[in-house]
């Protein structure tokens, strides 16, 4: 190695020196001495020349040399390229010649076993009107890849590794029961572990059809479906299983959120085959059975509808003509009518069935109007036997004087011819006991016909205090009987 002069007696400042006319000479003969000397450069000249380095220096300068390639070695292990990881080359061994458009058997003979499982998580909806419900599931299916598989001691001993879902074969699972567009978070990727089995979990919002009975609301139960199956293939190409036990799946109720207005009591599963002219396809369904929470609804609705009954209730002891009975009634009316309103919305419609709370009000509200239809036409006939008893009595008055008028003025020349004075004196008297007598017959008819007329009212009282205590009655089998029938839904509601 070589070092330029002006360098090396920085190194060797302690050399010996030499003159100028050995310079020559000395460099000449330094490479075959085996004791190097070194030369000072003419004076005057500012070149540089390259001279010999010492054993140490050039020691020194190794070990440098050395310790960079150490440091520069040691920086390259220390960032691996993506290429030599384990997980790269593993998955590209696996995906290399994967072909997703093919069931991934090497038999094809043999079917595909996907395992099913199902956690109701929530019961966001109840459409009566529509025949809906909308509810969010954790859905999880489980199969077999033979293609997928490897030996794990030759990747690091990977077990399990996270893979496309879009670049792998995935059986096609539909809900029947599906009457809308399927809203889930996208996840992108499944888990696959070394023996090929892929498992795929989702939540999943569910908008399916459902035959929702209202007969019993608010104390109604529902039970609704969810049925599994291939929609192209037969059970020969994929077949279902349960991926958990039946037990387990029915009382799993650890994800349910029981803060919403239903209740999860079951959700039981069945697996069945059916049958069709495209051949036989494996299926399985889950029944799931919940129930409304009914108190809100007790407090709201049932209860202020007793209140209302009862008042109207109160009305049959007001006497039948009353007229303040017919303003009391038609208050009541109006309230209830204003109460059946308001809670039109809370009460659930349904074409196919109607709810008994809804018959309910519909009989009392006709029993409401029928009474007060009664109570109006027996003020109406009370008022015209009345007014026909007040004028009676005027006809029959002006009748009796105008005939005795009559009767005065057509005898009145006879008797001035034919009688006496003495008789005519004798006859004033006479005339006027027939006067009191015709008074007093008057008198007694009008007596007679308001007799009639009063028993004709008490004939009517009566029949209508008859028909009153019929309404009554059947007002109090109609409210008794749906008390017990409500008492019996919330008892058989509570004891599920």
């Amino acid at each position: 190695m070589y070092l330029v002069q002006s360098d090396v007696y920085k190194i060797a400042p302690r050399l010996p020196q030499v003159t100028g006319e050995e310079d020559g000479g000395v460099l000449r003969g330094a490479r075959s001495s085996s004791a190097p000397q070194l030369a000072r450069p003419p004076a005057g000249s500012h070149r540089s020349s390259l001279v010999p380095v010492p054993e140490q220096a050039s020691a020194m300068i190794l070990l440098w040399s050395c310790l960079l390639v150490a440091v520069v070695g040691i920086l390259g292990t220390a960032t691996p390229q993506p290429g030599n990881s384990s997980l790269h080359r593993l998955t590209g061994q696996l995906l290399q010649q994967y072909h997703k458009e093919v069931r991934p058997v090497y038999n094809w003979a043999e079917a595909t076993t996907v395992y099913l499982d199902l956690c109701i998580h929530a019961v966001l909806d109840v459409d009566v009107q529509n025949q809906k419900l909308k509810t969010s599931v954790w859905y999880r299916e489980v199969w077999n890849d033979e293609f997928l598989s490897w030996n794990s001691s030759l990747f690091d001993e990977i077990q399990e590794i996270s893979l496309p879902l879009s670049a792998l074969w995935a059986p096609d699972i539909i809900i029947n029961e599906f009457v809308d567009v399927e809203r889930s978070p996208d996840l992108p990727y499944v888990y696959v572990n070394s023996s090929g089995t892929i498992r795929n979990h989702k939540p999943i919002q569910v908008v399916s059809a459902c035959s929702l009975q209202t007969y019993a609301f608010p104390f109604d139960i529902q039970n609704c479906s969810f049925t599994f199956n291939s929609i192209l293939h037969t059970v020969e190409d994929i077949d279902l299983d349960f991926l958990r036990n039946r037990e387990d799946i029915e009382n799993d109720k650890k994800t349910f959120l029981n803060d919403s207005e239903w209740q999860l009591l079951s959700v039981s599963s069945t697996y069945l085959i059916r049958q069709s002219s495209a051949g036989d396809f494996a299926q399985i369904q889950f029944n799931v059975v919940i129930r409304r929470c009914p108190l809100a609804y007790v407090v709201s609705l049932l209860i202020p509808s007793i209140f209302l009954m009862l008042v109207d209730l109160g009305s049959f002891y007001l006497p039948p003509n009353c007229r303040a009975r017919i303003v009391f009634k038609t208050n009541v009316l109006v309230g209830y009518t204003v109460f059946r309103v308001n809670m039109s919305d809370e009460v659930p419609r349904s074409a196919g069935c109607t709810s008994l709370i809804g018959v309910f009000f519909t009989v009392c509200m006709a029993l409401l109007v029928l009474s007060l239809s009664k109570s109006i036409l027996l003020i109406k006939f009370l008022y015209e036997e009345q007014h026909s008893e007040q004028e009676r009595p005027l006809m029959c008055f002006r009748g009796d004087s105008d005939a005795d008028e009559s009767r005065l003025y057509l005898s009145a020349p006879c008797a001035e011819a034919t009688e006496s004075p003495v008789r005519q004196e004798h006859r004033v008297p006479s005339d006027t006991l027939k006067d009191f007598w015709f008074q007093l017959q008057s008198i007694n008819n009008s007596l007679r016909t308001r007799d009639q007329v009063y028993q004709k009212e008490v004939e009517w009282l009566s029949i209508l205090y008859h028909f009153d205590q019929l309404l009554f009655r059947i007002y109090l089998a109609v409210l008794g009987l749906y008390t017990v029938t409500l008492c019996s839904l919330w008892a058989l509601w509570s004891r599920i």
